[in-house]
């Protein structure tokens, strides 16, 4: 089955009169994201929202500082993606500098243990003896590790940033943006952001106390932490609100000014991209899916080893080791897309025969991969989709991609009201979740998630391309791709400026696997203009008899050799 074409629909070309100072075309790009005054654009750290206005911060600073007081173990329960990484190296960087004495992480492995501060993680976690764990990146709805923390003496901190549910665990405090009472305007917050936010505040209380001139330490500069703030912000794919914009261009700049750390220096060279003029979509597509192969395919504190060593060298190995296992999760990923298509091929469904959901499942893949899978589907069709692997004990462990107009989360906690014990486990955000389910219940689970997917109001199941408009002539030229390459952090909610217009195709050949190289003429002057496709379909491309294209594309600077040139970064491609 095809990938399906998606229709361009233009953003509004006004801009906004405050922004009347800029480029024309970049107060195009910002009036169309919502940037309606030039405070908008301020991405100084004195911008950032005031951490006073977090839920659960007075009750979280006091219990840090009595357990800095009393020299008390603590524990870091962290999650298995890139933001739970960050977010223990975070913690663990940041508590030794207040003084904490016996800091130490444990991060569940995804395949014995799943998501979250489970039963089974705390009786792990207590062979340790800690008098504090905290959570981060998860925790919210960890009840019943809660309750088992409790039971055993152990008090538990909980910072997150998922959705809570209707009952909240037993915990000595919650740091969530997203719990009910809480005024902090962003909600966009990662889970490393919520940690850095209660770092704020545990340093504010402890300077007013004189702790560290008492304990002879010096204030840590918590600026300092910023670029592991900005690569689990990005990696963790939540809305670029001002105050991420804030955090992720703070640490980017650390970055660009050799100030990174070692490991998130590695991480960026064995990727092929260059520190010092790392954006951030080199933290999106490069650093970040090299710590998460770590946690898909085996365990995640290898990629905090990576972040917390301050050894260039020692980084470095570790760095080559996430880039092996981030090919062959690759290959995997591959080999998982091939058998989902093929299943669906099999189905001979048309393009308007297409369910309102695709729920895919394999008993034989890998249950690390299966959320890249679904995204990759998802994209491909236009579809919330969920996939699922076995976990070998009649479970099936599953994870889920949205769509723009619904809320995955939500609609998954629909299906668990409406049939009692049909899901086991759920949790997640607006555009991804995960969950997991009797392998006896996958075929009720997918009708039923189906039917609360057409139940859903305001969601549009044809794929749209928001493009900024055409590009002048004069636009076509390194300065304006560079213009835009420095004018972000772009990302999700605040998407890199994308074009629409038709050229003509003047060569075209596939380069590595799957990659369409074209010459363009340039509208006006017809001067060649470099252009490349990724992942196109190789049954229909390259085509020799088409003469004409219309493509979405967008300006990228590709730098081969030591010299930098203009390319088009396609993103579809259709013939005229």
């Amino acid at each position: 089955m095809a990938r399906r074409l998606r229709s361009i629909r233009r953003r509004d070309s006004k801009h906004a009169e405050a922004l009347k100072e800029l480029p024309a075309l970049l107060a195009r790009i910002f009036t169309a994201r919502g940037v309606s005054e030039s405070a908008d654009l301020d991405l100084a750290f004195s911008a950032l929202l005031p951490p006073s206005l977090l839920k659960g911060l007075p009750a979280a600073t006091e219990r840090l500082q009595q357990a800095l007081e009393s020299d008390e173990r603590i524990l870091i329960v962290g999650d298995f993606d890139a933001d739970g990484a960050t977010s223990t190296a975070l913690a663990i960087k940041a508590l030794r500098q207040f003084g904490a004495q016996h800091v130490d992480y444990l991060v569940p492995n995804r395949f014995e243990f799943g998501y979250g501060l489970t039963p089974g993680i705390v009786a792990l976690g207590a062979e340790r003896k800690p008098d504090l764990i905290i959570t981060v990146d998860n925790g919210i709805s960890s009840i019943d590790g809660v309750a088992a923390a409790n039971a055993a003496g152990i008090e538990v901190l909980i910072t997150d940033h998922h959705l809570p549910g209707e009952e909240l665990p037993d915990a000595s405090a919650i740091v969530n943006p997203n719990q009910k009472g809480c005024e902090f305007p962003s909600k966009a917050l990662a889970g490393v952001g919520v940690m850095f936010y209660l770092l704020l505040a545990l340093r504010t209380r402890l300077r007013d106390q004189d702790w560290f001139a008492r304990k002879d330490l010096e204030e840590p500069h918590l600026g300092s932490f910023l670029d592991l703030v900005a690569l689990g912000t990005v990696a963790d794919v939540v809305p670029l609100d001002h105050n991420n914009r804030i955090l992720i261009e703070g640490g980017l700049s650390r970055m660009r000014s050799g100030r990174a750390r070692p490991g998130i220096d590695a991480l960026l060279s064995v990727a092929g991209r260059d520190p010092m003029t790392v954006v951030a979509s080199d933290l999106g597509f490069a650093a970040g899916p090299r710590l998460n192969a770590a946690g898909r395919l085996d365990d995640m504190s290898l990629g905090i080893e990576c972040l917390l060593s301050e050894d260039p060298a020692h980084a470095r190995s570790i760095a080559l080791q996430l880039d092996g296992m981030n090919r062959e999760r690759q290959r995997i990923e591959r080999g998982m897309e091939q058998e989902a298509l093929a299943a669906l091929d099999k189905l001979s469904l048309k393009e308007t025969d297409l369910p309102a959901a695709l729920i895919l499942h394999d008993p034989h893949w890998h249950q690390g991969v299966v959320g890249i899978l679904a995204s990759r589907i998802k994209d491909r069709f236009h579809r919330p989709v969920i996939a699922f692997a076995g976990s070998g004990d009649g479970e099936l462990k599953g994870s889920g991609r949205g769509i723009p107009g619904m809320h995955l989360r939500d609609l998954l906690d629909v299906v668990a009201t409406s049939h009692p014990g049909l899901i086991d486990r759920f949790g997640g955000h607006a555009m991804a979740a995960g969950l997991s389910l009797k392998e006896a219940h996958f075929d009720q689970f997918a009708e039923a998630f189906t039917d609360a997917v057409q139940s859903a109001g305001g969601l549009s199941l044809e794929p749209v391309l928001e493009s900024d408009g055409e590009l002048t002539p004069t636009d076509f030229d390194l300065s304006t791709a560079e213009l835009l390459r420095n004018a972000g952090p772009w990302g999700q909610m605040f998407p890199e400026p994308l074009f629409d217009g038709v050229f003509e195709l003047r060569s075209q050949r596939i380069v590595g696997e799957r990659h369409l190289k074209m010459s363009l003429a340039k509208p006006g002057d017809g001067a060649a203009l470099d252009a490349i496709a990724f992942g196109v379909d190789t049954d229909v491309w390259p085509d020799s008899s088409v003469k004409q294209v219309q493509l979405a594309y967008r300006l990228d600077v590709n730098q081969f050799r030591g010299e930098r040139r203009l390319q088009l970064l396609v993103e579809q491609i259709e013939a005229v």
